[in-house]
C-alpha cells in the first residue's frame, strides 16, 4: 500500500512540474485538502496517516532530491527521452520497492538479552544438579551393591572339610571324629619349611593362649603335613614340640596326604628340587573348624595374633547364637 501511494505521490509532482514548465500557475491545495474538498474525509485522513508511515519509515526523500537534483530539461528532450521514461520509471519503482522493503526490517537492540542470559544459567545450573545427583545416587548403589557382596558368604557354607584316616605323632590312626567335641585350628605345612611355617605356627600358638586367658576358649591346635615322604612319625613328633604343647601333628601315606589336602582346598607342589632337598610351595591358611568339624572360617598370612585372636572369638560367638 505504502509504495502504491509513494508513486501517486511522484506521478502528481511530475504532472505539477509540467505544468509549472507550461506556464499555468494554477494553485493547487495539498492532495489531503483536495479530497477533504471533494467530500472524501476518510479518504483524506487515511492518506495523511499513510503518509505519515511512509515518511517515518523510508529515508527522507526530499533530503535525497536536494542532494542530487533533478537537471532541468527540455520538453524537446522530454519528447525525446519518452522512450527511456519507462525504464526509468521501472528503475524508481525497483529502487522505491527496495526502500519500502528495508523500511519494513526491525532493528534489534542486542543479540542475548538479560532474560535469555538468566535462562541459559538457570538451564546450565539445573542440568549441572541432575547430574550430580545421578553421580551420586550411583557411588550409592555401588557401594550398597559392594557391601551385599560381602555379606553374602555368610549365609551359605563352603564347601571345605570332609573326612580323614592319618596318624598322629604318636603313632596312632586319628580321624575327623577323634576331634568333635571341641573347636579346631588347622594348618597345612611341613617340617623343613624354612621361615614361612614357623611363623605361623608361633602366631598359631600365640592365638590359642591368648583365647584360653582372654575368653576361656579352649582350641585344639592341629598340624597337617603335605610332604609324608620325609615327615615320618618320629620327624612330626620333634617337630610339634617346639611350638607349643597341646599341637598335634599328623601325617600319612602320599595318597591318603593328597585326599584331605583335596577335600580341604589346600594347594602344594614340590619346587626346586636338588638332590634329596627340596621345597613345598603351599597354601598358607588357618581353618577354624566347628565342634561338629563342620568348616567356619579360615584366616591368612595377614592376620596377627590379635585379629586372628578376635575372628575367632567373634565366630565362636555368632556360632553359639
Amino acid at each position: 500500500m505504502a509504495s502504491i501511494i509513494c508513486r501517486t505521490v511522484n506521478h502528481l509532482r511530475h504532472v505539477n512540474r509540467s505544468v509549472i514548465r507550461s506556464g499555468l500557475r494554477i494553485p493547487r491545495p495539498p492532495l489531503a485538502d483536495c479530497l477533504q474538498n471533494r467530500h472524501l474525509p476518510l479518504l483524506g485522513q487515511s492518506l495523511t496517516i499513510y503518509q505519515r508511515c511512509l515518511f517515518s519509515t523510508t529515508p527522507n526523500t526530499t533530503t535525497e532530491n536536494q542532494r542530487n537534483p533533478e537537471p532541468k530539461t527540455t520538453e524537446n528532450e522530454n519528447s525525446g527521452n519518452s522512450g527511456k521514461s519507462g525504464e526509468s520509471g521501472e528503475g524508481s519503482k525497483s529502487g522505491e520497492s527496495s526502500e519500502s522493503s528495508n523500511a519494513g526490517k526491525s532493528i534489534r537492540g542486542g543479540p542475548v538479552s538479560w532474560l535469555s542470559f538468566l535462562l541459559l544459567v538457570a538451564t546450565g545450573a539445573g542440568i549441572i544438579l541432575y547430574y550430580d545427583k545421578e553421580k551420586r545416587q550411583h557411588i550409592e548403589e555401588i557401594f550398597k551393591a559392594s557391601k551385599e557382596v560381602k555379606q553374602g558368604p555368610s549365609v551359605g557354607k563352603a564347601a571345605i572339610g570332609g573326612p580323614f584316616n592319618l596318624i598322629n605323632h604318636d603313632g596312632k590312626r586319628v580321624t575327623e571324629k577323634d576331634f568333635l567335641g571341641k573347636w579346631t585350628l588347622m594348618y597345612f605345612g611341613f617340617t623343613h619349611c624354612p621361615d614361612i611355617c614357623p611363623d605361623e605356627l608361633v602366631k598359631l600358638a600365640a592365638a590359642v593362649d591368648k583365647l584360653q586367658k582372654d575368653a576361656g576358649i579352649e582350641i585344639v591346635p592341629l598340624f597337617i603335613s603335605v610332604d609324608p615322604e620325609r615327615d615320618t612319625v618320629e620327624q612330626v613328633r620333634e617337630y610339634v614340640k617346639e611350638f607349643h604343647p597341646k599341637l598335634i601333628g599328623l601325617t600319612g601315606k602320599p595318597d591318603e596326604i593328597r585326599s584331605v589336602a583335596r577335600a580341604y582346598r589346600v594347594y602344594y607342589m614340590k619346587t626346586t628340587e636338588e638332590d634329596s632337598d627340596y621345597l613345598v610351595d603351599h597354601s598358607i591358611v588357618m581353618y577354624l573348624m566347628s565342634p561338629e568339624m563342620e568348616f567356619v572360617k579360615f584366616f591368612g598370612k595377614n592376620n596377627d595374633v590379635d585379629s586372628l585372636a578376635e575372628g575367632i572369638t567373634k565366630e565362636i560367638k555368632q556360632h553359639k547364637k
